[in-house]
This record gives structure tokens, C-alpha cells and sequence, in this order.
């Protein structure tokens, strides 16, 4: 695509495609410095970014933001530090840039391997949460690519505080300030622009709700890696220990119900519905959490202040806030039958004493995060040990569930001879 029309894209991208040249043979004690600059810059310019912050809040207030997507927005001293502890927990990680695997001699004398290399220019587009800035930027950084930020208005002047201060935890480390680079312009035809820029950007991560998912999968002629929006199921099967119910369905649903792991469903098997429904539905009440009934959970939560009667889509959305609803089921067959109907298959799982019933729920539960016995709250890279995450894809290809380091490199196969010509 002609990018002359956006002159900031044309520029940012060309500076991109310069500053990953080098970040493809930084080494990693350089990017590590870098990370660790950044982390004590994030913090040493706490003040100017949570007087950002507050600029943000302000005018998203008077937009008339949800307070779903303000919760988001919203950063304080607890959630920079939060930020800068991740970008430090990327340093520890291993670097997979170089490494070396599924070697093999052939007849002829050849040695054929293949090696990890960064996949190049990351593109990012995002809504709402700022974290994400340096999020991607340390997992790019540690991965050797270069990144392209567009994050959402209603963030703007967060963004803007964050990307300064990772430029120059960059310029610090000697590495190219424009190896993180944030486009200011909020124009959406840039994005389109974005969308479409093959000589400049290898993959696009949109981050953020389904239209902007449809968007870019409808205009990219990039590589596009969706995911982030989550339907996520717990079943309770009829084996299930009623000491681990209410805290695993607390803990998926209330601990953080604006991200995209957080629980919007929950089924229960008919065998334990009256013995359990009402205990859970007290648990919940102390955190005010609506809870949209099927028929039959209904008659038995009726009388309880915060139920209703569930509607047409109910069981189909994400509700990002303190909404579940609740269905019964006869078997763990009518389970699996309705999460293959409406999980997003980013998250779901199951709660049984049963080794066979949990087996199966892993085998046919096609989501990126099956779990058994936990709640669907671990579905995120620092939770899994890789650090933050660029995304969470419910794609099947190139990767699945958190991308952290290993998910941003791609491979080329050397070839190292000693003379041999092919016959």
C-alpha cells in the first residue's frame, strides 16, 4: 500500500523497518539493560504519567466512558509498579533469539537446523488499558523486534507518557529510540493505513472488543492475530468438592471482571444445583454480582435479591463486569454440547473429582486455556510464567493462548556444508 498519504505512518514505519536491523543482533545483556532502564523510568516519571492518567480519566468521564472501560484506563502508584515489576520479570526470561533446535545430519553431510529470529516489525492496535504500551514494548524489545503502537483516544496522554519513557530506557541502552514508536494520530483511516502497510509491518495485534477484531481481519493484507475476548465457562460436575466451588467461581468472576479471562458463565449439574446454586449466589451477592438465570437455576434462585431471568444473548456475551450468567445441565454431554456453542475458546473449566469427566472436558473443550479445578483468572503470560503477554490469541496459527517471547520469534533453516553440491 501507497503509506505517502499518512505521512506519521510512512515515517514511523521506515524508522521501524531501520530499528529492527538492530535489534535483530542486539545482544541480550543490551536488551536486558534496556529493560530494566525503562522499568526505572516508568517509575522514576510516576508523576508525570499519573498526571496523564488523570487528564485521561477526566475526559473519558465526560465522554461518558463505562465504568467497565474506565476501570481499565485508570493507573495508580500500585499499577505502575505492577507495570514496572513486568517489564523486570521479562529480563529474567530466557531469550529465545538464537537458539538452535531440531538439528539434524543428513546422508550428504549436511547439518540442517533451524533458528529462532524475531519476526521483524510488531504493529499493535489497542483500546483503553495503557499498560499495554509497555507491556509489548518489553516483550518486543526482549524478542528483538521493533513495534508500531496505535493505542485508543481515550488514552492518548497515557500512552504517550509510557512510550516516552520506554524510548528512553532505549536511548539509555543504546538501542534506537523509534525501536518502540507510538503513532499520535487518532485519525481511523490510519489505521486502515496501518492495517495494510506490508513493506513496513510483519503482524498486527489488535487488543481490544470485536469491532475492532472485525475491523482489522476485514481490512488487513497483513498477518493478523486476534483473540482477547473471552466467553469463558466453568462447569461444576456432579463430582464436584463443594469446598472449591464458590472459591474458584469468586475468583473468576469478581477478582477482575473487566479482562477477558473473567468467568460470564457458569453451568451446573442438575445433581448438585439445589445444594450448591444458593451458596454460590450468597458468595457472589457480597461483590453485588447480577446473576441471569435459565429457567431452571432460576427456580431455585428466585428469591434471590440480584437474580433475573436470563435473555435471548445472555449466554452469549462478555459481560466485563459484575454480570454471570447461570445455566443447569443434566450431564457433562449437555456441558460440553454448550460451550462448543458459545465459548469464544479463549478459557473454560471444569470442577470434578471425577479423573475421566476431567480428561474429557480437556480433550474436547477446544479453547486456548482448558483448565481443571482452577479458575479461568491464570489465563495470562505473567500467570504462566512468561511474563506479560502482546496478546492472547484464540487463533489456531502461528500460536495459541498467552504470546510472550518464544510466540514473537520465527525460525530460518541454516544450512552449514563443507563442499556439497546437489546432484
Amino acid at each position: 500500500m501507497d503509506t505517502t498519504q499518512f505521512p506519521e505512518l510512512d515515517l514511523v514505519g521506515r524508522q521501524a523497518r531501520q530499528a529492527a536491523r538492530t535489534l535483530r543482533t542486539s545482544d541480550t545483556p543490551t536488551k536486558n539493560t534496556a529493560l530494566e532502564a525503562i522499568a526505572e523510568t516508568v517509575l522514576d516519571q510516576q508523576n508525570d504519567i499519573l498526571e496523564a492518567n488523570a487528564r485521561d480519566l477526566d475526559e473519558g468521564q465526560a465522554a461518558g466512558l463505562s465504568a467497565a472501560l474506565l476501570e481499565r484506563l485508570m493507573l495508580n502508584e500500585g499499577r505502575l509498579a505492577d507495570i514496572a515489576d513486568g517489564v523486570r520479570s521479562v529480563v529474567a526470561l530466557r531469550d529465545p533469539v538464537g537458539e538452535s533446535f531440531d538439528g539434524q545430519t543428513l546422508p550428504n553431510g549436511l547439518r540442517v537446523v533451524k533458528r529462532r529470529v524475531p519476526i521483524g516489525v510488531i504493529g499493535a492496535i489497542y483500546e483503553s488499558r495503557p499498560n499495554v504500551t509497555v507491556d509489548i514494548a518489553a516483550l518486543c524489545l526482549k524478542s528483538g523486534n521493533a513495534a508500531i503502537l496505535r493505542g485508543g483516544k481515550e488514552a492518548a496522554h497515557s500512552n504517550r507518557a509510557l512510550a516516552n519513557a520506554v524510548c528512553l530506557g532505549c536511548e539509555e541502552a543504546g538501542l534506537p529510540a523509534t525501536a518502540v514508536q507510538l503513532i499520535q494520530t487518532q485519525d481511523r483511516e490510519l489505521v486502515r493505513g496501518m492495517l495494510r502497510a506490508n513493506q513496513y509491518i510483519d503482524m498486527i495485534i489488535p487488543r481490544g472488543g470485536a469491532g475492532l477484531h472485525r475491523f482489522a481481519l476485514e481490512n488487513a493484507t497483513i498477518p493478523v492475530i486476534t483473540g482477547g475476548i473471552g466467553i469463558c465457562h466453568v462447569y461444576v460436575d456432579q463430582s464436584a468438592d463443594a469446598d472449591k466451588v464458590l472459591p474458584i467461581v469468586y475468583n473468576a468472576k469478581v477478582q477482575r471482571p473487566t479482562v477477558c479471562n473473567a468467568l460470564d458463565v457458569l453451568l451446573v449439574h442438575s445433581s448438585r444445583a439445589e445444594e450448591l446454586l444458593p451458596g454460590v449466589a450468597a458468595g457472589l451477592a457480597r461483590a453485588s454480582v447480577e446473576l441471569r438465570c435459565d429457567p431452571r437455576s432460576y427456580e431455585i434462585l428466585k428469591d434471590h435479591a440480584l437474580a433475573k431471568e436470563a435473555g435471548p444473548d445472555d449466554f452469549d456475551t462478555e459481560f466485563l463486569s459484575l454480570v454471570l450468567a447461570i445455566k443447569v445441565v443434566d450431564s457433562l454431554d449437555d456441558a460440553l454440547e454448550h460451550v462448543h456453542q458459545h465459548s469464544t475458546q479463549h478459557s473454560d473449566a471444569i470442577i470434578t473429582e471425577n479423573y475421566s469427566h476431567a480428561m474429557r472436558f480437556v480433550d474436547e473443550v477446544d479453547s486456548a486455556a482448558v483448565y481443571v479445578n482452577a479458575s479461568t483468572r491464570f489465563t495470562d503470560g505473567g500467570q504462566f510464567g512468561l511474563g506479560a503477554e502482546v496478546a492472547i490469541s484464540t487463533q489456531r496459527l502461528h500460536a495459541r493462548g498467552p504470546m510472550a517471547l518464544q510466540e514473537l520469534t520465527t525460525y530460518k533453516w541454516v544450512i552449514l556444508g563443507n563442499g556439497q553440491v546437489r546432484p
